[in-house]
């Protein structure tokens, strides 16, 4: 891993080992969209002031073209949120680099935006120029029915068409900071506060409100105070619009036998009986899943952690609870880590 600690702690010391079955019961999260955004109207950009070091891990000619993108939107009037969803957009097709070649579905995709020779993105030069290309997918975002109030990644979608309505969802995040960072700019959640990061408390940090709490005691969630499980709950109840007690998901709801202070073992499992989407591409908002002994994870209870936000390079800064070894244990911590080291991604029911 990346940035991170040798030793990743189990979900908790215990005598027995103590399962958690997860049962999510819907509902919806609220949009990341909704509370961290670029604020203020249009966004320029000085290319000869972009910033020296690598932003959201992109860097170089990768925010040369987040600038040209995020200037086109400029001279057509677009919200500082417009000119975001275009980098987004760039971001998911093409990594910011002006690609010359498609893929397996698109063999004739071309540029920033991967735009198909069919006509309607103009010639193969207008598609390499990312001014161009930039200027043809805003003209065409324009035209999209209510996409101001559409998630990002919706809005997008009606433009290209991508076989996954989601598939930009992750690159949110980055985009939001790229454009921040660029165009000197905050960002703001739906408190005010300057922040970007998962769904429903995004960028908060270490805002787990019993973080002083005695550990090996049960939490307000029948965890046991923080552990990694607990933390990754209440990241849970979070995005489904569960900020305060009485909490919509608690392990004992998940439990069929009522028992309380699971462990990070089985949460895959659970996941699978109800049917709930994993995988092993990182999502904002996604749980991050370790079976016993993977990436430095405890050998029989395995670990937990939430995606915060996904880099450019393809890895994902992690937040979690007890993921430092000893005295440092049972706090919170935050790491970069590879996509390709846990077991799998954990989404949340109505996130794809």
């Amino acid at each position: 891993m990346k940035g991170a600690p040798l030793l990743v702690v189990g979900a908790f010391v215990a005598p027995v080992v103590l399962v958690l079955s997860i049962i999510l019961f819907g509902g919806g999260s609220q949009s990341a969209a909704d509370i961290c955004a670029p604020a203020g109207g249009s966004v320029s950009v000085d290319a000869s002031k972009l910033p020296k070091v690598p932003v959201a891990g992109y860097q170089s000619e990768q925010l040369k073209n987040a600038a040209l993108v995020i200037n086109a939107g400029k001279a057509l009037g677009l919200s500082a949120r417009g000119q975001t969803i275009g980098v987004m957009t760039a971001m998911g097709e093409s990594g910011l680099r002006v690609l010359d070649h498609g893929d397996g579905p698109g063999p004739d995709s071309r540029g920033l935006f991967q735009q198909r020779d069919n006509g309607a993105w103009g010639s193969y030069p207008d598609r390499m120029n990312p001014t161009i290309s930039a200027t043809n997918f805003f003209k065409a975002l324009q035209k999209v029915s209510g996409w101001e109030q559409l998630e990002p990644t919706m809005a997008a979608h009606r433009v290209q068409r991508n076989a996954d309505p989601y598939h930009y969802q992750t690159y949110w995040p980055a985009a939001v900071e790229v454009v921040a960072a660029l165009g000197d700019v905050k960002t703001t959640d739906a408190g005010g506060e300057s922040s970007c990061g998962i769904p429903g408390e995004s960028g908060k940090g270490d805002d787990l409100p019993w973080r002083t709490a005695t550990i090996y005691e049960p939490s307000p969630l029948g965890m046991y105070n923080r552990e990694c499980v607990d933390f990754a709950l209440w990241r849970v109840n979070q995005q489904l619009g569960s900020k305060s007690a009485p909490y919509k998901e608690l392990n004992s709801t998940f439990r069929p036998d009522g028992g309380v202070l699971g462990s990070a073992l089985t949460w895959k499992d659970g996941w699978d009986a109800k049917g709930w989407p994993t995988g092993k591409t990182p999502r904002v908002g996604a749980v991050v899943w370790y079976s016993p002994g993977t990436g430095g994870a405890d050998g029989t209870y395995g670990h937990v952690g939430i995606v915060k936000a996904v880099n450019g390079d393809g890895s994902y800064l992690e937040e979690g609870y007890n993921g430092n070894p000893a005295p440092n244990d049972h706090t919170y911590y935050t790491r970069t880590v590879q996509s390709g080291t846990p077991s799998a991604f954990l989404y949340l029911p109505g996130s794809q």
